[in-house]
């Protein structure tokens, strides 16, 4: 159960209705700040619609952050959000064989992204070799742009932690398919 109540558009101040334009549970708990809610949302567009790096890599890297942090919120969503930008069932089922070294059919290059998200998320950074590594794969941009991204929903995970954001029942759905470790 959240610790803050989850808002409707009618408990919003009008000009702050357009907050819960995509009525998630996380934007719903969220809307009793409006302007933090605004601000992540601005980076979290920027994320998904703006920012140049692949969207499949991109979303394999916040799985790799909602898989360590046990985020059942996290994963659920970008189990199907992912599979909405190209991440297959085998992308997915690679992040926990991956994250326990084992090898997997993903390429170099995705297997690459995933460690630097596991460094970021357990380490606190990216290694020397890892950056430069993906730096000349990627380019700065969009390593800077992957950087954000895993950074930002490291963040976004302990906002679900703390507040208790509950999985809405239509993403239980990926949670039995694709199940988080005790």
């Amino acid at each position: 159960m959240a610790r803050v109540p989850y808002l409707d558009p009618s408990d919003l101040d009008p000009a702050d209705r357009d907050l819960l334009a995509r009525p998630i549970a996380l934007y719903r708990a969220m809307a009793n700040s409006p302007n933090a809610l605004r601000a992540i949302d601005g980076i979290a567009k920027f994320i998904r619609f703006k920012s140049g790096l692949d969207a499949r890599l991109r979303e394999l890297a916040i799985l790799q952050v909602g898989w360590l942090t046990r985020s059942p919120y996290e994963w659920s969503h970008h189990v199907k959000i992912g599979q909405d930008f190209g991440a297959t069932e085998d992308d997915i089922r690679a992040i926990p064989e991956e994250t326990a070294g084992r090898a997997t059919k993903l390429e170099p290059l995705a297997r690459l992204v995933l460690q630097g998200a596991r460094e970021m998320t357990v380490d606190m950074a990216m290694s020397d070799a890892t950056y430069a590594a993906l730096e000349r794969a990627l380019g700065r941009e969009h390593l800077i742009d992957l950087v954000t991204t895993i950074a930002f929903y490291n963040g976004v995970v302990r906002l679900l932690a703390t507040l208790q954001i509950d999985v809405e029942p239509e993403y239980e759905r990926y949670l039995r398919d694709h199940p988080l470790p005790a």
